[in-house]
């Protein structure tokens, strides 16, 4: 009996069709960024076990894909810990945690941006602040599969280092506008800002446990609010600080109506009103040039994300129901953690495999090519197919891709290949057309053939792509 083969949960193959559709999307991105300005790193999948955890908040951390040590792993584990790990089952989550530290060094990255952090450290002597890059690359969390939620996935990263300015946040909005124009999308661009989500906490008395109530804010959406208020509670704030943050959280005015009432509630909150500030000044430098697509101050946006000090973004498709698409903000000082405090950057990272789930459920991929083969020369046999060389090649120097079919077999083997591969174009050259200089060409979606010169083919199948 054959052995059943799989791949793990949460992770996909890829054919042809669905990588030509991935590459449109990667290269649409990558072209908007380019076109800003940002240029290209990459990262090894790995990093140290030491970089990644502690920065993403207890939830995230716990998310994270450790990696055992090759060879003898288990040699390195303590007898003595080995002892309390099956005598206090009471403590197995922190035994556990102990355990990977003796067992792994290495994870796989979470994502690009703490990544980024340590390499801007890393090579801080041979790039020029601000310094603006953008990468292209997979990730990898330990969380349940489910609909539109995996554990390899790609992220399209995009951030500037070395500025504090608003600007840079102003022109990562514009990227985002740019990008889903270019892909059809129709979306919804959210704000906030952690200073106001601090000062939020500072006026209804949580200020001393921002963590647990952004953390808990942020499952607004998975969850709903009635569950959020009993995790608060859990977690030992009062009804009243509970009371009071409802009104606000839940307004669904206008966004000056929200930056007026944050303004109220937040008069004695420096920390609040620095947010403020920086959310309305946001907004008025964003209405300086034109979006094609809403953006809306939401204050249950949170982003549980322990790095985030200043602006939030989150983008949601308007046309299908699906979590976060794309999202990031600023962060002060994640270089911080790795040696060089101080610098300040801010970032959004688009996530490839739900987008792509959009265009799939929106038909947003309906008007691209479905293979990456143009046209197909059929081959009738060695002559033949020696006359459809050169005329191949020529085709191919003026950019257009074609191949040909490399056996000499029945020809409707080789018109159902063109058809199952959705090549548009098929050329006949057999022994009549041969003499006359002539080929045979046939329009796979209409059916029609027509005869063109050799010397005029590339001119006229140029005339249709």
């Amino acid at each position: 009996m054959n052995q059943k083969t799989s791949i793990p949960k949460g992770t996909r193959d890829f054919g042809p069709i669905p990588m030509m559709r991935r590459n449109y999307l990667f290269n649409t991105v990558r072209s908007v960024f380019q076109l800003y300005g940002y240029m290209p790193i990459e990262t090894p999948a790995m990093e140290t076990l030491d970089t990644l955890m502690g920065k993403y908040g207890e939830e995230g951390d716990k998310l994270i894909f450790k990696i055992l040590n090759s060879g003898d792993f288990a040699g390195g584990i303590k007898s003595e810990f080995l002892e309390k790990l099956i005598n206090e089952p009471e403590n197995s989550s922190q035994l556990s945690k102990t355990m990977a530290s003796q067992v792994s060094e290495k994870a796989l990255r979470y994502d690009l941006t703490v990544p980024f952090a340590r390499f801007v450290v890393q090579h801080r002597e041979e790039i020029t602040f601000p310094f603006k890059r953008y990468q292209i690359q997979p990730v990898w969390r330990a969380d349940r599969p489910q609909k539109n939620r995996y554990r390899e996935f790609y992220q399209c990263d995009v951030d500037v280092i070395g500025s504090d300015s608003l600007l840079n946040e102003a022109e990562l909005i514009k990227i985002i506008d740019e990008v889903f124009t270019r892909l059809g999308l129709n979306i919804l661009i959210k704000l906030n800002n952690r200073k106001v989500l601090a000062g939020l906490a500072e006026a209804s008395g949580m200020g001393n446990n921002l963590t647990d109530f952004t953390v808990t804010l942020d499952k607004l959406d998975k969850i709903g609010m009635e569950l959020v208020q009993k995790e608060w509670i859990s977690k030992g704030f009062s009804a009243e600080s509970i009371e009071l943050l409802i009104p606000v959280i839940g307004n669904t005015g206008s966004n000056s109506d929200k930056i007026n009432g944050l303004k109220d509630i937040l008069k004695n909150s420096s920390v609040g009103q620095k947010g403020v500030e920086e959310l309305e000044t946001l907004l008025n430098i964003i209405s300086k040039f034109e979006t094609n697509c809403s953006v809306e101050i939401d204050l249950t946006l949170a982003r549980g994300l322990n790095y985030y000090t200043g602006a939030i973004i989150e983008v949601k498709s308007q046309d299908v129901q699906m979590g976060s698409i794309c999202g990031g903000g600023r962060y002060d000082d994640l270089t911080g953690i790795f040696g060089m405090p101080g610098v300040s950057g801010v970032g959004v990272s688009f996530g490839a495999d739900r987008i792509y789930d959009v265009l799939e459920q929106t038909n947003g991929f309906a008007t691209l090519t479905q293979t990456g083969t143009q046209v197909l020369f059929i081959n009738f046999g060695p002559e033949d197919a020696a006359a459809c060389q050169p005329l191949a090649n020529q085709l191919r120097s003026a950019g257009i891709s074609c191949e040909l079919y490399p056996d000499g077999t029945k020809i409707k083997k080789q018109m159902q290949y063109a058809d199952q591969n959705k090549i548009p174009v098929v050329v006949m050259i057999g022994e009549t057309e041969r003499n006359a200089s002539q080929a045979a060409v046939k329009y796979m979606s209409s059916g029609e053939q027509v005869n063109i010169a050799f010397s005029e083919l590339t001119n006229e199948i140029r005339k249709i792509f």
